[in-house]
């Protein structure tokens, strides 16, 4: 593993602290009585030049955090210390924390092994400095753990119109999403997303188990994939020598609970479908799917509408939540617009009574890629997502979608070749997909078998037949209304979040790329001595590739500070010799 120069300086200040006896990662719990948020909020004024020392709660803190700024003088230094709740000021003065002749433990350990990035705990009390700045007067601090690996180092300043701005700040996507830890670290605004995903997760949890429902768990690895049209994973038992799939929702199993008597369930179910990842999908992601008997999809949109609209006020305190450049109110009532009256609205269409070959032709005229896979309900769903769902920005229930649509969901009770399903819509995205459920065993084996005719045209999407959950249909299904509400989305709405990436802890990512480095035989063989190969590696020439790229004359300049660096007790080589490397000869 190449180590940077800080990784091999900390390494070594972590050796230096064994050796004195320190042990940088101690097994002793610190006795944490307080927060940086506690002392904020317990001091949202404080004059200059006050001192709570004799103050029977304040004059005795004791706090742990990471060292995000030091600034080391003389006899007396400033840090800055940040906790899960925020930062404050910590002083250090040298005759307090070594009170006896000793002073190793300033002047050595403090100021010299010391780096931002190292977690401490700190005992002392709550003081302001002259200037009012509130912080913390250290009596004493314990290092809990020596950091190895440096954090990018954001700067803020002040311009001349008095802005504050960020340099440096850990931005690339890339970077944030894959080491989310640092992320974490640097950018606390991001902690406060994930704050605010499990207030909403929480708002969710307390409406629903107030109606009374039970909140269940049901398999992740199932022997059929079903209850939504998606392509799974799958995987291999090897003691029942069987293949397995990673649920890509959980609605045929909390239906099989209604029919063994609960009147209402709900389950938060991470599901899995192996399809693309954009701005809104990751292959695994969040629901939380609810079914309640002697319901009907009617009754399922008046409690989406309540239960969102609380939601709302409890994540962001009020209905109104700012999304991009829109603003978005969670009101009761929402708007409501059947899926053809939609179509109509936005393409000028009447698709209602259109069949295949017609729909198929709408579809490529305004540009929509089709083939022979593709029945009705794809092309139907493909025209709406295309010309509707991008325009409903303000939430709106999508209402009665055809029968090919929804395999799973009750006939219409009025109108022929429909169903009664309803999705909710906002931000140009699904947040909520519900029916009326299809209880009918004989009618629900027939929408099966119509899946698995897609399937053999080649719908990778189609759903499987599942014979058990026909069985326990055949036992009988009361009249339920369920649904399935998608708390990636609905997060990324109420925290003004423009990619799932943003609301998802570890999103999925692609292998990260290796470094690639060449051998020191493959820098000989380039003409480089052996001798002088750490030198070429540690002015960043990883590869011979990268080497051939140099400035020979700034390469030659820079070998003389990195011969004296590495302490290379080698001849320097001729100009010509490091031209000869880059191949400049």
């Amino acid at each position: 593993m190449q180590l940077s120069e800080q990784e091999i300086n900390r390494r070594q200040k972590r050796e230096e602290l064994m050796r004195m006896g320190i042990d940088p990662y101690p097994a002793a719990l610190f006795d944490v009585n307080t927060t940086v948020a506690d002392i904020r909020t317990a001091f949202h004024t404080i004059e200059p030049e006050q001192d709570l020392s004799g103050d029977k709660r304040w004059g005795h803190v004791q706090l742990a955090g990471r060292l995000m700024i030091i600034r080391v003088s003389g006899s007396a230094s400033f840090a800055e210390l940040q906790d899960s709740t925020g930062r404050i000021q910590v002083y250090f003065r040298r005759d307090d924390i070594c009170p006896g002749e000793d002073k190793t433990l300033y002047n050595t350990v403090f100021k010299k092994l010391l780096d931002i990035g190292d977690i401490i705990g700190v005992r002392g009390h709550i003081f302001s400095t002259k200037t009012g700045e509130l912080s913390v007067y250290v009596k004493e601090f314990t290092i809990l753990n020596k950091s190895l690996r440096p954090l990018p180092v954001v700067k803020e300043v002040v311009n001349e119109q008095g802005e504050k701005e960020t340099y440096d700040a850990f931005t690339d996507p890339e970077q944030r999403y894959r080491q989310r830890y640092v992320d974490l670290i640097v950018n606390p605004q991001v902690r406060d997303v994930f704050v605010k995903r499990t207030k909403l997760v929480n708002s969710i949890r307390q409406y629903l188990s107030n109606k009374g429902y039970l909140e269940v768990e049901t398999p992740i690895l199932q022997p059929i994939h079903g209850g939504a049209t998606a392509r799974p994973f799958s995987t291999h038992h090897n003691s029942l020598d069987m293949t397995l799939y990673m649920r890509i929702a959980n609605e045929l199993y909390l239906k099989r609970l209604i029919v063994g008597g609960y009147d209402g369930v709900f389950e938060f179910a991470k599901d899995f479908r192996n399809e693309g990842m954009d701005r809104t999908h990751n292959p695994e992601f969040t629901q939380v799917e609810f079914y309640v008997a002697y319901k009907d999809y009617v009754w399922m949109m008046d409690t989406i509408e309540e239960m969102v609209e609380k939601v709302a006020l409890d994540v962001a305190g009020t209905t109104k939540v700012t999304v991009g450049e829109n603003v978005i109110d969670f009101k009761r009532p929402w708007k409501r617009l059947t899926m053809f009256e939609a179509i109509q609205e936005y393409t000028g269409v009447d698709v209602s009574e259109m069949d295949e070959a017609a729909l198929r032709q709408v579809a490529e005229s305004r540009g929509i890629k089709t083939d022979s896979t593709m029945g009705k309900s794809k092309l139907i769903d493909e025209l709406f997502g295309d010309a509707c769902e991008p325009n409903l920005i303000q939430p709106t229930f999508i209402t009665d979608y055809p029968v090919e649509m929804s395999p799973l969901t009750k006939k219409h009770r009025s109108k022929p070749g429909l169903v009664e399903r309803f999705e909710a819509i906002c931000n140009g995205k699904e947040i909520a997909n519900a029916y009326s459920e299809l209880n009918d065993p004989l009618d629900q084996r027939e929408r099966f078998e119509e899946q698995l005719r897609l399937a053999e045209r080649g719908d990778e999407e189609a759903m499987a037949l599942d014979e058990d959950f026909l069985r326990a249909l055949e036992y009988g299904m009361p009249p339920t209304a369920g649904v399935g509400l998608g708390i990636d989305r609905l997060t990324m709405i109420m925290t003004n979040q423009p990619s799932i990436q943003d609301v998802l802890f570890f999103p999925q990512m692609r292998p990260e790329k290796k470094l690639e480095q060449s051998s020191e035989s493959d820098f000989v063989a380039a003409g480089v001595p052996a001798e002088w190969v750490p030198a070429v590696q540690k002015l960043g020439f990883m590869t011979v590739e990268q080497l051939r790229t140099a400035n020979p004359n700034k390469l030659f300049n820079d070998l003389g500070g990195v011969r004296k660096k590495l302490k290379l007790e080698v001849k320097m080589p001729a100009l010509d010799e490091v031209k000869n490397w880059t191949g400049n000869s």
